[in-house]
């Protein structure tokens, strides 16, 4: 088979794949009642618009717009006499795989090394409170962020980077000013001051910024949203979770249930 069941960095290259073309494959983006699928042939009942790809493009091209899924099924189904695929199911279709978009190499996105689990409030609280007021941020909401990256492990170096508490990228350390990344205080206060500037630049968005925190701020501009990829979706879930624990701990009312 052309596609073996694996996890997959993109759909589309499976697609492509089955779409049978020499130099370039025909893939169909099909929307119906807001929902977007790829298909090797035109879905009925859909709206759907051809794109070429050629195979010898450096990079495939993001054709889920503010769709992005992060995990599905593509399925088989005969179609006017031939083999069609196509990630809807529709009426006499057969599961072929599940597909799973993974983390393109390049990609700064993770899961996080830390454990939802019992807030932990005795962790480096003067810098948490001294960050949140210099910042504005929220202290539940930055203790959340931390505890899901690092555990709260001033030593922590993740296999992309990432240093410290905060788990801030070289690059953004140098751009805030953190001399040490292992300094717990000054990881705090770097990533405090990042996620403020995230917040502002979707208007308070946590979603959003925290999407942007763990995959970049140029994943989010591609997919329209939090990009699709399972580790940062993971990520998400984990910080609202642990979110929601930490104001609870804190004595504050919930805002909003985990996404």
């Amino acid at each position: 088979m052309p596609c073996h069941r694996r996890l997959l960095l993109n759909v589309l290259p499976c697609l492509c794949l089955l779409a049978g073309a020499v130099q370039a494959r025909t893939i169909y983006r099909c929307v119906r009642e807001g929902t977007v699928s790829m298909a090797t042939a035109p879905e009925p009942g859909s709206r759907c618009q051809a794109h070429v790809l050629d195979d010898n493009a450096i990079q495939t091209p993001n054709l889920w717009g503010n769709f992005g899924v992060f995990s599905g099924t593509l399925y088989e189904r005969e179609q006017d006499g031939q083999l069609v695929y196509s990630t809807r199911k529709l009426p006499g279709s057969r599961p072929y795989l599940r597909f799973t978009v993974n983390t393109p190499p390049g990609e700064p996105a993770h899961a996080g090394r830390g454990k939802v689990g019992k807030p932990q409030l005795d962790r480096y609280p003067k810098a948490f409170r001294a960050a949140a007021r210099r910042t504005g941020v929220e202290d539940a909401w930055l203790r959340a962020i931390a505890h899901a990256e690092s555990g709260f492990d001033a030593r922590a170096l993740s296999p992309k980077g990432a240093q410290g508490v905060m788990q801030l990228m070289p690059e953004v350390a140098s751009e805030y000013g953190v001399a040490d990344p292992f300094s717990a205080e000054q990881s705090i206060d770097g990533g405090a001051r990042h996620m403020r500037w995230l917040l502002a630049r979707y208007h308070g968005d946590r979603t959003l910024a925290v999407a942007a925190y763990n995959a970049g701020v140029g994943a989010v501009a591609r997919y329209g949203g939090v990009p699709p990829y399972a580790e940062t979706r993971e990520y998400v879930a984990k910080v609202f979770t642990l979110y929601a624990s930490y104001r609870q701990a804190m004595g504050q009312p919930l805002e909003r249930p985990a996404p």
